[in-house]
């Protein structure tokens, strides 16, 4: 007789009140804590982070909010998934210990809040370009949560690298005592990089996307001493674009803290290969760090 498998429920909070009462506990107990906060529709992507969290903390809480301001196109935060029961069940499956599951008036109870962080050129290029105020959003939430959860250790994915390197930058700024973890990227069996947004993609626009972590991997395994770059770039995208129903949006070889793109890979400092493309509508990123 096969006996069904119980998960750990996982306490959900959905006011910043009875979060602070809750974490409020654990610190008087002495337990460290780390946040991975994510917009939902969890995947085996999320759940490697909080995987990440259990050897290096004491209690994991995860914040579930699809945060309006760093959404440039209103159809796009509408149409963004929220699959809530089954998040609870994948959090459940992996131990989590906290949902912190707050409505948007509970965020930002002050329509008429202000913020800026002054992020330099970080968050005028590459995504940054693409999306203004993107960045603003994301900082101003995060900031939020540091404040609420006041986390010992913050896990964040690889796969949105420019959005790591600004909140890495935004802790520097604000002089936060958080560690900052960057957890690898999470790919399926053919390399597809694991993407809430890959719901809205058919099989068929699931396998034309390979050409993207292709396209990566290209670049990668042709680094050395005296490569030409402009060369292996264009290769790249002859990789990339040769699928037919990719549109490239941006491709680009660049020194990973400041994301400025180089003509010449400097071996004392890490590199990364960023591309965004579009397939069946739906906007595609990824990257892989190749120094």
């Amino acid at each position: 007789m096969r006996t069904k498998k119980l998960f750990s429920k996982v306490e959900i909070f959905k006011t910043k009140a009875s979060l602070q009462t809750h974490l409020q506990k654990a610190r008087s107990a002495g337990k460290k804590i780390a946040l991975i906060p994510t917009m939902g529709a969890l995947h085996e992507g999320h759940l490697s982070l909080l995987e990440y969290a259990k050897p290096i903390s004491d209690l994991r809480v995860c914040s579930i909010f699809v945060n309006p301001t760093q959404f440039n196109d209103p159809k796009d935060l509408e149409k963004y998934p929220r699959p809530i029961e089954n998040d609870i069940n994948l959090l459940e499956s992996v131990g989590c210990d906290v949902l912190f599951l707050p409505s948007v008036e509970e965020m930002y109870p002050d329509k008429n809040e202000h913020w800026h962080i002054d992020l330099g050129e970080l968050d005028q290029i590459w995504e940054g370009e693409k999306r203004p105020g993107h960045f603003q959003g994301v900082t101003q939430v995060v900031y939020k949560l540091f404040t609420l959860v006041q986390p010992h250790i913050a896990c964040f994915g690889q796969k949105d690298f420019q959005q790591v390197m600004v909140i890495k930058r935004m802790i520097e700024i604000k002089d936060l005592p958080i560690e900052l973890a960057i957890c690898p990227i999470i790919r399926d069996k053919d390399g597809l990089a694991l993407s809430s947004r890959n719901m809205r993609l058919s099989d068929d626009g699931k396998t034309k996307a390979l050409a993207l972590s292709r396209s990566l991997r290209y670049v990668k395994d042709h680094i050395h001493d005296q490569v030409d770059l402009k060369e292996i770039k264009n290769d790249a995208l002859k990789l990339l674009t040769a699928t037919a129903g990719i549109t490239v949006e941006y491709f680009a070889i660049c020194e990973s803290s400041s994301l400025k793109e180089v003509n010449q890979i400097d071996f004392d400092k890490q590199h990364v290969v960023l591309v965004t493309a579009w397939v069946e509508g739906v906007r595609l990123i990824d990257n892989m760090i190749i120094t």
